[in-house]
């Protein structure tokens, strides 16, 4: 949003357009704004078939050690949390824990258990 300071900063240092001119460059601005996205859009979906949508691993800005962690601890490092507990869910399932200790993950539980609510239990059929 606009301010009013702004607004009376740009009338008094700036003449007026006439309408008809304004129009048209809205429409030329908005045309090529329009080709802009969508050619952007067409590199990433491109890149993404192609197999660099892992832009940072593909241009060598990421190791092979960093793709492969996961990422509660690539976040948990990044944030600088020595010690966490990690719940991994999926829906109303619980479908694994496990705690990060000093920066490494010291265990791991894969496991589906359904979350209770009222005595009924929940449960995903894959």
């Amino acid at each position: 949003m606009i301010h009013k300071w702004w607004y009376r900063f740009v009338r008094k240092r700036t003449r007026p357009i006439p309408e008809d001119v304004a129009v048209l460059w809205k429409r030329r601005l908005s045309i090529a704004y329009g080709l802009l996205a969508w050619n952007a859009f067409g590199i990433v979906a491109y890149s993404a078939y192609k197999g660099k949508a892992d832009w940072a691993h593909y241009y060598g800005i990421k190791t092979d050690d960093e793709r492969t962690q996961k990422p509660a601890l690539a976040w948990a490092n990044t944030l600088g949390i020595k010690n966490a507990k990690v719940v991994k869910l999926s829906g109303l399932h619980k479908v694994g824990e496990y705690e990060i200790v000093e920066g490494e993950i010291k265990s791991a539980t894969e496991k589906q258990t359904p979350i209770e609510s009222d005595g009924e239990e929940f449960r995903e059929y894959a």
